[in-house]
């Protein structure tokens, strides 16, 4: 399924191993990892579209469905799960109502969903007319082609901190950061204070290998200061470059996954970055142009913008804390059948595994 700007394969957990050593080594081979042009597998040789979703029953009594994310490195024999993708999210709601995790309205259907990466729960709402998902539709996303049935997501409040090193602002290296998670760690930096403008093509950053060694610098310290640990192996927190909108939207960005620049903008990466504006003293704080009334705030990337619904209040300690987001994103389903990964070298997953296996069997000698 394509779930906003990215592009994945949609499991249910019981096809896949439970042990989770076993199931992401399953998961390498289904998506042709590791090699730079997954030539053998699902995956697309980008990481925005080399990702999965699990999904299954779930037992909190405030969720449908459990979503797990899970990012399959490209070129390297990793999969972490150490990061949420609200890309990925948008097509989650749909799923379930097609393997019957949740029964279809007759207009309208209303998915509760918990991250499993992080415990924070979302609702997606799509069109179900007649009680049968419907993809298409006039909502238009920048970064996909045409257009297609929106699927509003709302999130709750986070339990965790806005600000989760507790500062407004923090230097790293000289720099000015402000380190925030609206769904996604998330640091902020002004583009100018890096010696870039902020509107260069991401292949441009890309090949600016001491750029590169900047945000390197900065990512490392800026996860110990926001309680993850050595992210040296991990995608989060995500690096987001600020500069003053072109476009009639409240900031240009440009984002880093770990180095490499996002073609546009991750949703809950957005949501941060949408929320980080609204925190008086905050890095962008004083680049952004905000809207005078309203929630909606326009994030401007590589290929056109996001619109996030954010707005803020004080918390008990004083310290800016989230009180609405939403996003509109559209999915559409792609393929619907059975992928054959290559024969492991090891071990006993030897056997087709269903990706968004087909509610019927697949036709005699056919492959659905």
């Amino acid at each position: 399924m394509r779930g906003g700007t990215s592009k994945g394969a949609y499991f249910l957990a019981a096809d896949l191993p439970a042990e989770p050593a076993a199931r992401d080594a399953l998961l390498l081979r289904v998506m042709g990892s590791p090699d730079e042009r997954q030539i053998d597998g699902l995956g697309g040789a980008h990481p925005l579209t080399s990702k999965v979703g699990v999904i299954s029953p779930s037992a909190d009594p405030r969720a449908d469905v459990d979503y797990l994310f899970l990012q399959v490195a490209v070129d390297r024999p990793e999969v972490s799960d150490r990061q949420n993708c609200g890309n990925i999210l948008a097509g989650v709601g749909p799923f379930a109502v097609e393997r019957g995790l949740v029964p279809a309205g007759p207009e309208r259907t209303s998915v509760r969903i918990r991250m499993v990466n992080s415990g924070d729960l979302a609702t997606a709402t799509f069109p179900t007319p007649g009680g049968r998902v419907d993809y298409t539709g006039d909502a238009e996303i920048s970064g996909v082609p045409g257009t297609a049935a929106p699927v509003t997501i709302e999130f709750p409040p986070g339990e965790g901190p806005l600000l989760p090193t507790g500062n407004v602002r923090d230097t790293i290296g000289g720099i000015a950061v402000t380190c925030v998670d609206n769904g996604m760690p998330t640091v902020l930096v002004a583009a100018a204070d890096l010696k870039v403008t902020g509107y260069e093509s991401p292949r441009d950053l890309e090949e600016d290998l001491a750029l590169a060694d900047r945000l390197r610098e900065i990512r490392l310290a800026a996860g110990r200061l926001m309680g993850l640990g050595d992210v040296s192996d991990t995608t989060v927190p995500k690096l987001t470059l600020l500069a003053a909108p072109r476009d009639g939207g409240a900031i240009t960005t440009r984002t880093f996954i770990p180095v490499r620049c996002h073609p546009s903008i991750g949703v809950l990466g957005a949501a941060s970055v949408a929320a980080g504006l609204r925190i008086e003293g905050g890095v962008g704080a004083e680049l952004a142009r905000l809207p005078a009334r309203g929630d909606r705030v326009r994030i401007e990337h590589p290929t056109g913008f996001l619109d996030i619904e954010s707005s803020l209040e004080a918390g008990p300690d004083g310290l800016p804390t989230a009180r609405r987001t939403a996003v509109v994103r559209t999915a559409r389903k792609i393929f619907d059948g059975t992928v054959f990964p290559r024969s492991a070298e090891t071990g006993p997953f030897r056997s087709p595994a269903p990706c968004a296996a087909p509610a019927s069997a697949p036709s005699p000698g056919g492959q659905r």
